[in-house]
Formats: structure tokens, sequence, C-alpha cells
């Protein structure tokens, strides 16, 4: 992938987490920390939000089909 479509996968990212209310009081989210994690071995962006309303925590994670196998290595080793 190129860095604009990385980005643009990242856009899309970050428009379904502002497209999604708040299950407590219907609220908007907002990003609070975003990283890269394996699960089940699957590279996977993992973004912590919090409502701006009620301060409701949820955690959205996205496939991260732009992380190549080197750096799923890398980030294998370290979270080991």
């Amino acid at each position: 992938m190129t860095i604009k479509e990385i980005m643009k996968y990242i856009e899309s990212e970050y428009n379904i987490i502002n497209s999604t209310p708040c299950e407590v009081c219907g609220g908007e989210y907002f990003a609070d920390n975003l990283q890269i994690d394996l699960i089940d071995g699957i590279p996977y962006d993992v973004c912590s939000c919090v409502c701006s309303h009620c301060g409701h925590e949820k955690t959205f994670e996205f496939y991260a089909p732009f992380v190549d196998e080197k750096d799923k290595k890398k980030l294998k080793n370290a979270l080991n």
C-alpha cells in the first residue's frame, strides 16, 4: 500500500468512529489513543475512544492490512 492509500484507510476508520453514536447517551466519540496490536496474529488498529458528552469509553478494532510481514514480526517481538 502507498502512504496515500494508508492515510485514506485510517481516515475511513475515523469516519466510522465519528459516525458511531455513544451507546449510553448518543453523544460523539473522540479518539483518545490509537495503537497497532496483534489479535490472534493479525494486525489491528486499536482505537480507544471516549464519549465527549458522558465519558463512556469504547474500543474500536480495525484490521490493518498496511502492516507488512516485517512489521508484524517486529510487533510480535515487542509484545512478547
